[in-house]
């Protein structure tokens, strides 16, 4: 309100001023019910603020989404009218309008950038219309604009793992990020990858925006001491040994961000050793591996246990977790019943949270039955049509209690191994030329070994 209108307002006579008091305190009614001011403000998907001499302080280089929730009784289609003005200069207003707002659900409009002059300070203000009727405003809320990104990239060092050489794992990473002389920076955002995710805000039921501290997340930010100052992260790495990059950049009080300040280091290996009881294990057998840390990992941050991934080579893996004695020292039993071996995967798990990089042990295994037959030999002529031949099965590996077979990509056939684990079968060729049988073996404990494809001629 300009001076002039203040005056007015003074000299109106007291009998209108009670009407208009009287207008002021009940809310305003139209055909479609009741209208009052909107609810649940925000500006930039940020809360309102209103406190004058805490403002939110948002980048408005694209505009500025303002919105909040019509005030209405009624079920009708209403309009959600925004005015925004500098603190400095009251007269200098922008309105925008939603039109056709639910009653219910927050009713965005855009102030466009061209109405903002970055670093002032603006207020905002909402009001209901319904028809030719109008609720009274919102509480103003306080938005200053702050169009420009951090000058300076931070600074970003490390006391205990230096980027020269190779650095002995199992500490976590201590980092001093700096806001690099720029006064307005109040926090940083980090990340492992070199990419930082975009800082959101989720929408909830009727469009009311969830706005959550990203500071909260203490995974990719850290607030400053103060503004313009400085903090300390300690960390344990995404993996155990290599080349690491760890990336930081600075956020001010609009989450505008600086150019990424990138730091190098290199963390030799902590990998454990996999050791099992005996050195070439047969297949089938229930072996014991021996788990033991790294010395220099041990000394820094005992072991607490391992993790051991199991890949029967056959597309089937399984992962067993297994606690550390005292000593760093664990024990795994685990069958070696992969169709063509086993790769076993282990990393260590520090107290302080420390995870190495996998030490790794496998073994190969052929479990193919061999085959044999007098009249039709292997990659070789013999017999001829309606000549039967006899074809005997071997195992290789595993305690074998059946085979599955088929001739020339017919119906499988399942045999019974003998004591001695072999089996005989005999088949009829109906014609001359190229023919070729498969055939795998099946273990007393379930296990399917790998085929064998077995390829002779007719003649």
């Amino acid at each position: 309100m300009s001076p002039g209108a203040r005056l007015r307002a003074v000299l109106t006579p007291l009998s209108v001023l009670g009407l208009a008091l009287a207008a002021l305190a009940s809310p305003a009614s139209a055909a479609g019910g009741t209208v009052t001011a909107p609810t649940q403000l925000f500006n930039g998907y940020r809360h309102c603020s209103a406190d004058a001499d805490r403002p939110t302080h948002l980048n408005t280089r694209d505009g500025l989404v303002v919105m909040g929730i019509p005030g209405t009784t009624g079920d009708s289609r209403v309009t959600v009218r925004y005015r925004i003005w500098p603190v400095t200069d009251p007269a200098q207003v922008t309105t925008v309008s939603r039109e056709r707002a639910l009653p219910g659900s927050e009713a965005p409009a855009t102030v466009p950038a061209a109405a903002f002059t970055d670093g002032l300070t603006y207020a905002w203000q909402a009001q209901t219309v319904a028809g030719d009727t109008a609720s009274e405003r919102s509480a103003p809320c306080y938005v200053t604009v702050d169009n420009t990104r951090p000058a300076n990239a931070p600074t970003l060092s490390s006391p205990n793992y230096p980027p020269d050489g190779w650095n002995q794992g199992g500490e976590p990473v201590t980092f001093t990020m700096d806001a690099n002389g720029v006064e307005d920076v109040t926090g940083f955002q980090f990340s492992w990858t070199q990419d930082f995710p975009v800082i959101g805000t989720e929408i909830g039921d009727h469009g009311i925006p969830r706005p959550v501290d990203p500071y909260a997340d203490t995974t990719q930010f850290k607030r400053a001491d103060a503004p313009g100052g400085s903090a300390t992260l300690s960390l344990v790495p995404p993996r155990g040994s290599g080349v690491m990059t760890f990336s930081v950049r600075s956020l001010d009080r609009a989450l505008n961000s600086s150019a990424a300040t990138h730091y190098m280091f290199r963390i030799g290996s902590t990998a454990p050793t996999v050791t099992p009881a005996v050195p070439s294990p047969e297949f089938g057998e229930r072996t014991v591996f021996t788990l033991r840390p790294d010395a220099a990992l041990q000394s820094t941050s005992p072991v607490v246990g391992y993790s051991v991934r199991i890949d029967d080579r056959r597309g089937g893996t399984e992962t067993v977790d297994v606690a550390a004695e005292e000593d760093g020292t664990a024990q795994v039993e685990i069958a070696l019943d992969g169709m063509y071996g086993t790769f076993l995967e282990v990393t260590s798990r520090s107290a302080n949270g420390w995870v190495s990089d996998a030490a790794s042990w496998q073994i190969n295994y052929d479990t193919k039955p061999t085959v044999t037959s007098d009249t039709y030999p292997e990659n070789r002529s013999g017999g001829g049509a309606g000549v039967p031949g006899t074809f005997t099965f071997a195992p290789k590996a595993g305690d074998v209690v059946s085979y599955t077979y088929s001739f020339d990509g017919g119906p499988e056939t399942t045999v019974a191994a003998g004591a001695d684990g072999t089996a005989s079968v005999e088949w009829t060729p109906d014609s001359d030329g190229f023919h070729y049988l498969t055939v795998h073996a099946t273990t007393r404990s379930g296990v399917q070994l790998a085929q064998m494809d077995y390829y002779f001629t007719v003649s």
